[in-house]
């Protein structure tokens, strides 16, 4: 085990050498220790089995503030847009905050001038409700993130994304930002995690246009956010089970939808409720239809390992 500590008393000062002095291949876990502390870093891992664990996260933060629109600017790929950049494999995250704060920290708009990076205007305006990630992961599956805060003001603020292959479990977890701010691809199961949505487009979003069988997965998890907030939004092919999830009063009454700059989905509408209940009363679009789901499953067959269609036994 490594132990990354900002004040020396460790066997690095900053998390990144931490990751950088393991070798690249592993068949076994890395674990990398971080101890209490405010860790002002942009995080690469492009390395297998790294264990990333703090001591709780209300004291172990990381956070860097990263406008995705600034980035895509100048630099063509989104490798680096995020305060934590993944492309390994069999990763895990506990105990401690992942932070983007752009949005905090800019209340106002910026006007950049772009010089290169993806096609757009030579000069674009920046809110501080754009693309703001606080993970961003690649080619990435089999993430695990548990007892962690991951924050940011804008949209797209967790992105683990690999539409092939990607499967992502989240546990205990706080995850806050705008539009789309929890937006998985491939395989994902969340338990017990609260969100918290800045506007009022979505807060959740899933692509599971790599394979039918693809969902995501939330269970006795909680939703606030600012009033009027929507609940999910969908441009691709998407598959949404709720289960014992809870709403805050000043949810809008606005079921998932299919977005209009949606180019269309091969299967459906699919969006699959059971015992879920909004602080007020209860709408009507959330009532319980497990039955009408593929296969028809039990709510007690519906845990991490049946989200992930048992690919993955951990």
């Amino acid at each position: 085990m490594l132990v990354v500590d900002a004040s020396g008393k460790g066997n690095f000062k900053t998390i990144q050498e931490a990751i950088n002095s393991l070798p690249d291949s592993s068949a076994t876990d890395r674990v990398i220790q971080i101890r209490k502390g405010t860790y002002h870093e942009k995080l690469f891992i492009d390395k297998n089995h790294i264990v990333l664990k703090g001591e709780g996260k209300e004291n172990t933060v990381i956070t860097a503030s990263i406008a995705r629109d600034i980035w895509a600017c100048n630099i063509p790929s989104d490798w680096g847009a995020a305060t934590l950049n993944l492309r390994g494999s069999d990763i895990t995250i506990e105990n401690l905050s992942v932070i983007n704060s752009y949005g905090f920290d800019h209340t106002a708009d910026t006007v950049v001038t772009c010089t290169g990076g993806k096609a757009g205007p030579p000069q674009r305006t920046v809110t501080r409700s754009g693309h703001q990630m606080a993970l961003r992961s690649f080619q990435t599956t089999r993430l695990k993130v548990i007892n962690c805060a991951l924050r940011a003001y804008g949209g797209d603020t967790v992105s683990p994304w690999n539409t092939a292959a990607g499967m992502f479990y989240f546990k205990d977890c706080t995850m806050e930002g705008g539009v789309d701010f929890y937006c998985p691809r491939g395989w994902a199961y969340a338990e017990h995690c609260t969100f918290v949505a800045h506007g009022n487009v979505a807060a959740i979003w899933h692509d599971g246009s790599g394979d039918q069988r693809q969902k995501t997965v939330l269970v006795n998890c909680k939703f606030l956010g600012e009033d009027g907030f929507k609940l999910g939004r969908y441009h691709k092919d998407a598959q949404f089970y709720l289960i014992n999830c809870n709403f805050a009063k000043n949810m809008a009454n606005a079921p998932i939808y299919q977005a209009e700059s949606s180019k269309g989905v091969r299967w459906g509408h699919r969006v699959y409720f059971y015992n879920c209940h909004r602080t007020g009363g209860d709408y009507s679009w959330f009532k319980d239809n497990l039955a009408a789901a593929p296969g028809s499953p039990a709510v007690q067959a519906i845990n991490a390992h049946w989200a992930f269609d048992n690919q993955w036994n951990f």
